[in-house]
């Protein structure tokens, strides 16, 4: 069987959304810090992820990298990227951190030169990944626009380091 670009972009694509639909997390409404962060603003909403618990020895291993983007039609050729970043806030009088994703309205693209006939399919086209250490005592809390996603995944570290040499 011979696998395409396309083919291999919707395998990627059905993969993910398998993914975001792990049943990892709990619940959000059910995370009793949540009530400390303020409903989505008008034209905004609020996505909500819960970790998995893990003891606080075993946190400093692990860091959850989130992904801002949206899906698009694409041809499944080009490479795309939309201009959307996560930025970390501050929630005043609790010491939390929120995030809040910017930009997304503009697309960039290689420009290879598409074959006749392919079709377009639609696939998540990501922003710029942010890293952030895991805490599964607080929501990670994200505000975005209706049309933007987050997707994350969650890094681990190995458990022995390695002897760094002079030289």
């Amino acid at each position: 069987m011979k696998i395409t670009k396309t083919s291999f972009s919707l395998f990627l694509a059905a993969l993910c959304t398998l993914l975001s639909l792990s049943s990892n997390t709990v619940i959000a409404a059910e995370h009793p810090q949540l009530k400390a962060f303020p409903v989505a603003k008008s034209g905004l909403q609020r996505i909500v992820i819960v970790l998995p618990h893990k003891e606080r020895s075993e946190e400093g291993a692990f860091q959850v990298e989130l992904l801002p983007g949206k899906m698009m039609s694409v041809d499944g050729v080009n490479h795309f990227r939309v201009n959307a970043k996560i930025q970390a806030k501050p929630l005043k009088g609790w010491g939390y951190t929120y995030y809040d994703v910017t930009g997304g309205e503009q697309g960039i693209s290689t420009k290879m030169g598409v074959p006749a006939g392919t079709q377009m399919i639609k696939s998540f086209v990501a922003g710029e990944p942010l890293k952030i250490q895991y805490n599964s005592r607080l929501p990670i809390v994200i505000y975005a626009k209706p049309d933007m996603q987050v997707r994350y995944r969650i890094w681990r570290a190995d458990k022995t380091y390695e002897m760094a040499k002079q030289g």
